[in-house]
């Protein structure tokens, strides 16, 4: 399937999912196409999307996160002949997500492949990189955006309304919100590290000279709710701050915390076949934090995310061969076994 969209840009995005074999249930694998970009480059002799090979090492942005994860369910699903296959592999490539996951979101809504991935609660792999360990759980992502307006002047003159006045009795009760989040273990949850929302506050009143009165002011705070912990109470008090202040107050909910039992079939049949010990958490949201439907996901791949996104992005060409060999387990043990 190719399910298009425009994005905020009116570019033209597409979502391609596949699918091999045929029958109910099976294996599916997520995964996105698109990088964060790459305005620094640890090399002159060779550009961030130009692969290099160096130190048993694959270079190139996007190579840990995740295109070298993509490489690997390629090559792994091209091992399984068609005659071997009793159930379905299918196999979700988003666009977007790293700006929102806009891409999954219209997977959601319009793919048929998905509505038969939620109809038979396929097992469901995020391919993002977890140095092949298995991960049963992670936060999701919320933005609030609060805006608060004047008129600009020279601050000379008593002319102008200075936006930042407002904004401050907001800031302050952002301020509370964050100390609260950090040592309240009501808010918190102890299956992640760091257990917080993550409460980042950032600021910005756009005014280019020391001696302009700010026409406006922008408080930007970006965090990660958690399964088990309600973060409504937390939106509740910040509306109420930025309408006794009257801020404009945009809400973003970009995606969802996930929370697989870790003691379900699927994650200990993956902790069998991949040898890892035990399950773990990370605190980065994935697009399953759009697939909410199914039950039954994990978040693994190769690479570590300590590389993804630096301005010499790696992965280790171990970790894509043991990659190809851990997919192709998964692949055999799901989609060809009765």
């Amino acid at each position: 399937e190719r399910v298009a969209y425009l994005d905020t840009q009116k570019v033209r995005k597409y979502n391609i999912i596949g699918k091999k074999g045929s029958g109910k249930g099976g294996l599916a694998y997520s995964c996105h196409s698109d990088v964060v970009p790459a305005e620094t480059w640890h090399s002159s002799s060779k550009g961030p999307f130009e692969p290099a090979i160096a130190r048993d090492r694959l270079y190139g942005r996007g190579s840990c996160d995740m295109k070298g994860s993509i490489g690997c369910m390629l090559e792994a699903s091209q091992l399984i002949r068609w005659d071997e296959m009793k159930h379905p592999l299918y196999f979700i490539c988003t666009a977007d997500e790293e700006v929102g996951f806009n891409g999954a979101r219209q997977v959601v809504k319009n793919s048929k492949y998905y509505r038969e991935m939620v109809e038979n609660q396929t097992p469901t792999i995020i391919g993002e990189p977890t140095l092949l360990q298995v991960v049963f759980a992670h936060k999701g992502s919320y933005l609030l955006q609060a805006t608060s307006r004047g008129t600009a002047a020279h601050s000379s003159t008593r002319d102008g309304k200075n936006a930042n006045l407002a904004m401050i009795p907001f800031l302050n009760e952002a301020r509370k919100i964050h100390v609260e989040l950090e040592e309240d273990s009501r808010w918190q949850n102890s299956i992640f590290d760091p257990p917080t929302m993550s409460w980042n506050i950032g600021i910005n009143d756009h005014t280019a000279a020391v001696n302009m009165t700010p026409a406006q002011s922008q408080c930007t705070i970006y965090f990660r709710p958690m399964p088990d912990v309600d973060y409504q109470p937390i939106l509740a008090r910040s509306k109420k701050a930025a309408d006794e202040n009257g801020l404009q107050l945009k809400n973003d909910h970009y995606g969802d915390p996930f929370q697989t039992d870790p003691d379900c079939e699927f994650v200990q049949t993956a902790i069998d076949l991949s040898r890892c010990r035990k399950p773990r958490t990370v605190s980065y949201g994935t697009d399953g934090g759009v697939f909410t439907e199914l039950e039954n996901k994990i978040v693994f791949g190769p690479g570590n995310i300590a590389q993804a996104h630096t301005e010499n992005e790696w992965i280790g060409l171990e970790q894509l061969s043991l990659g190809t060999q851990m997919f192709s387990k998964f692949i055999r043990r799901f989609c060809c076994e009765e």
